[in-house]
């Protein structure tokens, strides 16, 4: 490296990587998952609590503060004065729940072979911290600042991002921000969006008395169970299910998955479609039942959607993913979950199309929702400062790159993601993925990337916004 302002932010991280640590652990010890509304918590007490104790982090590294009514909040190195044009980081402390499969709590930062678990040290309370450091480097360094930084901490990322909805109606909008919620090195486009609900019919005399899996509607689920009014030797045993005596002689099918993020869905194993397939495959269910999983089944028989008939590859994004997250009987109806993200060259408009004629008259579509692919060209300084600052700290020679999880970047006017997560580098095996069980992110890493985005904010500072 030989930039001149290396020794010096070198320097700061090795002085306080044990203070980094006590704190992205102060945070992850908050369970943040959205919540029913309040007063001044828009989306729970949970998200409130975590943006309260991430400012007030904050506070105590010298930096000034402000909480938006809950909705989200920011700490930032100067006043910024209207019309001034500023950077900011955004990242989110909220997190999804919790799900199965821990070894541990999930709310106490473990320690194991380098690398930290808990839920949200890499999404998106570990970067949340980092960004705060960030700052606090800029602020106590004396570094002239053409454009002051904020640090937005958003409250509302995992279930709907109304968060930087709030914050875009009114204050304004950065002159370029970057969110550390993805991978390493630049993400400059994002797939296009689109989930709903698969509805089953009301049920008449149904088999299927309750079937319940999965923790959001972005992740894989690891776990799932249905109750089935047969006895155990009338079912079929498939793979990756077991049976257990309920009562009044009926059968609870539970199945053990995989769990992982929608957007990168290889490797996950899907526990709903193995109790999909151990029902069909045992016969035991009504017809209306066994027309409506049939559908599942072709929800859930590949995650490029070809077996739906929706698989789509531009040959820029990545091809089109979608999984089932959740899934929930209410009143006589089964209502699944699913989580696409799409390349340019499909939309919503085909995808209903074509998913309502696979679902017939078994089920219907139900809560769509969709949001298009967004790209900023590679070429602009910013991203090119951000990228060259990215090789020369690692000395790699990476170029940026698209993807299917969908960030806050897409909010902004001139935005991406930037780390910190490498996919180039294993999951040991105590440690899990964003969205799974034993989340993990390594420590060392975690300082690199702090390092990375110091050095960041001073070179976007040399850019003519």
């Amino acid at each position: 490296m030989t930039d001149s302002r290396w020794a010096s932010i070198d320097a700061f991280v090795e002085t306080n990587r044990d203070n980094i640590l006590r704190d992205i652990s102060r945070l992850v010890a908050i369970p943040s998952v959205e919540g029913t509304p309040e007063p001044g918590a828009p989306f729970g007490a949970g998200p409130r609590a975590a943006l309260d104790k991430a400012l007030e982090i904050a506070g105590e590294l010298g930096l000034a503060t402000h909480n938006a009514e809950g909705y989200i909040g920011w700490a930032q190195t100067a006043p910024i004065a209207e019309g001034q044009k500023f950077l900011a980081t955004i990242t989110h402390t909220d997190v999804v729940p919790v799900g199965n499969g821990w070894d541990a709590d999930p709310y106490t930062v473990r320690v194991r072979d380098g690398w930290l678990l808990g839920r949200g040290v890499a999404d998106d309370k570990g970067p949340s911290i980092l960004c705060l450091y960030a700052l606090k480097y800029l602020k106590d360094s004396g570094a002239a600042l053409r454009y002051p930084v904020r640090a937005l901490l958003g409250a509302n990322e995992e279930t709907g991002m109304a968060d930087v909805d709030y914050y875009e109606k009114h204050f304004p909008m950065p002159a370029f921000c970057f969110t550390p919620d993805a991978e390493f090195p630049v993400c400059n486009g994002e797939k296009g969006g689109f989930g709903g609900i698969i509805a089953s019919p009301r049920l008449v005399d149904p088999v299927i008395l309750a079937f319940e899996g999965g923790v959001a509607v972005n992740a894989v689920p690891d776990r799932a169970w249905c109750q089935v009014s047969v006895g155990q030797d009338a079912l079929k045993q498939t793979e990756n299910v077991t049976f257990e005596a309920g009562e009044n002689g009926t059968t609870i099918i539970r199945g053990w998955g995989k769990s992982g993020h929608a957007a990168m869905p290889q490797g996950t194993v899907n526990a709903i479609a193995l109790i999909v397939n151990c029902l069909l495959e045992s016969g035991v269910c009504t017809p209306a039942e066994t027309a409506y999983l049939k559908v599942l089944q072709t929800l859930h028989a590949a995650t490029d959607g070809s077996a739906l008939g929706i698989a789509a590859d531009d040959g820029f994004f990545d091809p089109l993913t979608i999984v089932g997250g959740t899934i929930r009987m209410e009143d006589g109806v089964l209502r699944q979950s699913f989580d696409c993200r799409f390349p340019t060259n499909t939309n919503e408009k085909t995808m209903t199309a074509v998913m309502e004629t696979v679902c017939g008259d078994a089920a219907v579509l139900e809560q769509l929702h969709s949001r298009p692919p967004f790209y900023i060209s590679a070429d602009h300084p910013a991203i090119q400062a951000l990228i060259t600052t990215y090789n020369d700290v690692t000395g790699e020679g990476k170029g940026p790159f698209t993807m299917g999880g969908g960030t806050y970047a897409r909010h902004f006017p001139l935005a991406v993601s930037f780390g910190p997560e490498h996919t180039d580098l294993a999951l040991p095996d105590f440690a899990g993925p964003m969205h799974g069980a034993n989340e993990g992110a390594p420590f060392e890493k975690l300082l690199e990337a702090l390092k990375i985005y110091i050095l960041a904010l001073l070179r976007l500072q040399e850019i003519d916004f």
